[in-house]
């Protein structure tokens, strides 16, 4: 039996971890030095309200002691396992699951297992994890599912935009080419994902309107297949969210749209009213 695992940052709704059976490795959340509790689920009005009122949030990369334990019981039970993870751009988290793994490799000489840098984050990250499972039931041996998923990583555009730069640059998401974009009433920057996993800017707007519009256009502009599955992801910014679905189905879009509010991890550096559009293309922006 082949298991795929990926981290909380992967933004995937509970009913789909739990109907393709993907275990889940958790990144932190930390703010008035307490660890935030979602064991109840995850109120994102409450969060990013809480974070538009000044609550600063910080995250932590999960320990080895945290890959291992979840990583080892499914060896020792005689299974293969792909973890499917978070950018290396913008996490250590990435580097830490591939020295996991081939710790466990010695451990395990007779087990298959894998590491994949997404180059992703959000639904950027939980498309390909999606893939992978499918890939999985659908029988395909183990190291095809890691080379189409590898694949399919670099195919998959990342371009959003965010009311606020400075959760970006407080966290240092933020990559180089960005940082002299100051955060003026109604100048709206498009930020995108890189071929490295790096958070680049890719251009601005004038008006939030438009900026939604900017995500689009690169959908109609660069999408290689509207029948593939779409992500949004939204930071307490719903109305935003269907518009930009709406869009995409005005543009040929018949995939399944998935729309999610942002998990607290990817959100809380991305920042409350940040929107973000995830579709397959060819290459990287």
């Amino acid at each position: 039996m082949l298991r795929i695992f990926t981290d909380n940052a992967s933004n995937l709704p509970p009913e789909l971890v739990d109907r393709y059976d993907i275990g889940i490795v958790t990144i932190d959340c930390f703010a008035d030095g307490e660890t935030l509790d979602f064991s109840d689920g995850f109120d994102g009005h409450e969060y990013y309200d809480a974070m538009r009122g000044g609550r600063v949030v910080r995250t932590a990369m999960p320990s080895m002691g945290a890959f291992l334990d979840a990583f080892t019981p499914v060896l020792a039970a005689g299974d293969e396992l792909i973890y499917v993870g978070m950018s290396g751009g913008i996490s250590g988290t990435a580097a830490l699951a591939q020295s996991v793994v081939t710790e466990l490799r010695e451990e395990f000489p007779e087990r298959k297992l894998a590491a994949i840098d997404t180059r992703g984050a959000s639904l950027g990250e939980g498309l390909p994890v999606l893939y992978a499972a499918r890939l999985r039931d659908e029988r395909i041996p183990f190291e095809e599912i890691v080379a189409r998923t590898n694949e399919r990583c670099g195919n998959v555009w990342q371009v959003f935009t965010v009311d606020d730069l400075s959760y970006l640059r407080k966290t240092g998401r933020l990559f180089h080419a960005a940082v002299k974009v100051t955060n003026t009433l109604n100048v709206k920057p498009i930020l995108v994902g890189d071929e490295d996993g790096h958070i680049v800017l890719r251009g601005v707007t004038l008006g939030r309107r438009r900026s939604l519009d900017a995500l689009t256009t690169r959908y109609r502009e660069h999408c290689s297949d509207k029948t593939a599955p779409v992500g949004i992801a939204h930071a307490d910014s719903a109305a935003d969210a269907a518009y930009v679905a709406a869009r995409l189905r005005e543009f040929g879009c018949v995939g399944d749209i998935t729309t999610v509010m942002y998990e607290p991890v990817t959100g809380s550096h991305v920042g409350p009213g940040t929107v973000a559009l995830f579709f397959l293309g060819e290459g990287r922006p």
